[in-house]
């Protein structure tokens, strides 16, 4: 049997998005990992202490670009460690709002010194300007309207 040739996906921008992004977190994952947390986590650990007072379930999730069951899934392991709070919204019982700990802050403050150097050593590894422009274009392209 002649199997029919499928058509080439390369160059695939969302392959080569993935892959970057697995190369980076992995760099990111290796500095926070004294501290016990990951990317993901500490991205959900900076989005929440920046809304101050706390923020809804369904807030977050919007601002962080992700769908709420995946948010619920990043949320579970920092809530068990007692890093966030996740309580029902005092206006609305169905809404959740979630809120960073005593704990959950103090470990974000040891996370932070790690994470700048995590900073310094991509921009210093790809270029400050071109780190700058890379940002720049990856946060006008979460912003940009592709369905």
């Amino acid at each position: 049997m002649i199997r029919e040739a499928l058509p080439t996906l390369t160059p695939c921008h969302c392959g080569v998005l993935r892959q970057a992004s697995r190369h980076v977190s992995l760099a990111y994952d290796a500095a926070l990992a004294p501290v016990g947390l990951k990317t993901t986590q500490m991205s959900l650990l900076v989005a929440i202490d920046q809304a101050e007072g706390g923020t809804t379930l369904q807030d977050l999730a919007k601002a962080l670009v992700m769908d709420r069951s995946t948010l619920g899934k990043n949320l579970r392991p920092l809530e068990r460690e007692g890093l966030v709070s996740i309580l029902k919204g005092a206006a609305d019982a169905r809404r959740r709002q979630v809120s960073l700990t005593t704990d959950g802050r103090a470990r974000l403050g040891k996370a932070i010194p790690l994470w700048q150097q995590a900073q310094t050593r991509l921009e210093n590894a790809f270029g400050t300007k071109a780190t700058a422009v890379l940002r720049e274009n990856l946060f006008t392209l979460t912003t940009t309207k592709l369905n």
